[in-house]
């Protein structure tokens, strides 16, 4: 298995423990990350290896990615396999697949990479690489039909974990948070160079929100030492920033989302949590001119969050780039926080995308994936 960042590790996580419910003794190793880990996973590699945000990140670390792919190609045909997964990470693992799939071992790829928002050729090439398809939204069935390529819809894991309807006033007592508190949530991304780029934009707008609204107090979830310790020298960095009532949390991304009256939220996986957990939002990114610039030239949709490509409308502000100044982003936070009744019918709107995406995803996957481990006796 091959799983490339905080998301995939917890997707990979949850196929490994339903997998594991029919086959008790089955060995899972490649590239992973700690939640795979817990599961029994041998991580040959971390799986932050393989974290890289935008081309230049990617170009500039990519002699030493590409060494490590080549090594893992080198190890699954000296071990041959029963079958390879690939959860998301794309450049990566499409590469990888077609190699082993070549050579009669069956390749899975877990997360349709994102061709009906760009890159619709990369079909042709997922093709040649992949044996089955686990798509997440329903959307993409369609577009595998077309190609031939064999594919299993099966739903997505956070809305079987997430419950229909969150609470709120719980989440607050297990942060010790206020119960009448005006409460806004910070998310900059799980990976270094976001949170690097976002970590600075952020603590201003929750400046700007503080001077508006005297009272209103900031959590700040980051998933890693790495993230915390760079949002946290950006908050302390020549700012006077000491009585700005932020907390960062070492995790605790749901509490903090669920505790919070609106979530500000760097585009990503994140933002379909923030709407399985019914929150107002509003979606910022920033990145490279030019690759913004590319990126944007080869999109289909007119949306980056997936709350909106979901909905097929723009349903929560998105603000990127030379966008996603502290004004705007406070200016977006504070109609949320006037407006109940947008934010009701937004919760309204998101439980039944949660009814949708709530499939059972490990076990229909693992369904999908049991009978290519065809020289395993499985326990009757």
């Amino acid at each position: 298995m091959v799983a490339g960042e905080a998301s995939s590790d917890m997707l990979a996580a949850h196929l490994i423990r339903a997998i594991r419910a029919h086959l008790p003794n089955a060995r899972f190793y490649g590239i992973g990350g700690p939640k795979m880990q817990t599961e029994g996973f041998d991580a040959v590699w971390p799986s932050e290896l393989l974290s890289v945000n935008g081309y230049t990140d990617a170009i500039g670390r990519y002699s030493s990615i590409a060494s490590v792919r080549r090594k893992l190609l080198k190890d699954i045909r000296a071990t041959r396999p029963n079958v390879f997964i690939g959860v998301d990470a794309p450049d990566f693992n499409l590469w990888l697949e077609g190699k082993v799939k070549s050579d009669g071992i069956p390749a899975i790829h877990f997360v349709s990479p994102s061709i009906w928002a760009w890159r619709g050729k990369r079909i042709k090439s997922i093709a040649r690489s992949v044996t089955h398809m686990l798509c997440m939204f329903p959307f993409e069935m369609p577009l595998y039909e077309r190609a031939g390529i064999p594919a299993t819809y099966v739903g997505h894991p956070l809305a079987d974990e997430l419950p229909i309807e969150p609470n709120r006033l719980a989440a607050r007592e297990r942060l010790d948070l206020p119960a009448d508190a005006t409460i806004v949530a910070l998310l900059p991304g799980s990976r270094q160079s976001e949170v690097s780029n976002l970590a600075s934009c952020f603590i201003e707008t929750a400046e700007v929100i503080a001077q508006r609204r005297p009272g209103t107090l900031f959590l700040a979830p980051l998933t890693t030492r790495e993230t915390r310790e760079i949002f946290s020298e950006a908050l302390h960095s020549g700012r006077s920033s000491e009585d700005l009532p932020i907390r960062l949390l070492f995790g605790h991304s749901v509490d903090a989302m669920t505790a919070a009256d609106v979530v500000l939220v760097a585009s990503g996986t994140a933002c379909l949590e923030a709407a399985l957990l019914k929150r107002p939002m509003v979606i910022c990114y920033r990145i490279g001119k030019w690759q913004f610039r590319l990126i944007k030239r080869m999109a289909y949709l007119p949306w980056v969050g997936l709350p909106n490509i979901l909905l097929n409308e723009l349903v929560v502000p998105e603000l990127l780039q030379d966008d996603a100044t502290p004004e705007a982003m406070a200016d977006a936070i504070e109609k949320w926080l006037g407006d109940a009744d947008a934010c009701a019918a937004l919760a309204e709107r998101f439980t039944a995308l949660h009814h949708e995406l709530r499939r059972g995803t490990a076990e229909k996957a693992a369904k999908v994936i049991l009978p290519y481990l065809r020289d395993v006796d499985e326990p009757s």
